[in-house]
């Protein structure tokens, strides 16, 4: 996982050069071995079925209302996530449900 030790780790995942991976069609996304999705960019308006944390007790998901802090919830299928917009996270499966018109981007790291 990159740490703030470990700056040039940190500075690959922030630019994508782990990989990434456009899915526009409601299908499931499974990260290849060794890897996690750490950002999604919606490219359209986007509802998640399935968000699974790596960690379940530091990132939100779509399974447990988990995540750092307090009055956390989990991301329910009527939450809307925007066009434009970028979540961030560690997530080991991604699906939105099919009727997002232009899809998403997962931006992969390495995993824990």
């Amino acid at each position: 996982m990159a740490t703030l030790a470990n700056t040039g780790m940190a500075n690959q995942a922030a630019f994508g050069q782990h990989g990434s991976a456009l899915v526009d069609d409601g299908s499931a996304y499974t990260p290849p071995s060794g890897k996690v999705v750490v950002s999604i960019t919606c490219l359209s308006d986007t509802n998640f079925t399935v968000l699974t944390q790596e960690d379940p007790a530091q990132f939100f998901g779509t399974t447990t209302p988990f995540g750092a802090g307090t009055n956390q919830v989990a991301v329910a299928v009527s939450n809307t996530f925007p066009q434009g917009v970028t979540i961030y996270g560690r997530w080991t499966a991604v699906t939105a449900s099919s009727s997002t018109g232009g899809g998403y981007i997962c931006y992969l790291g390495p995993a824990a």
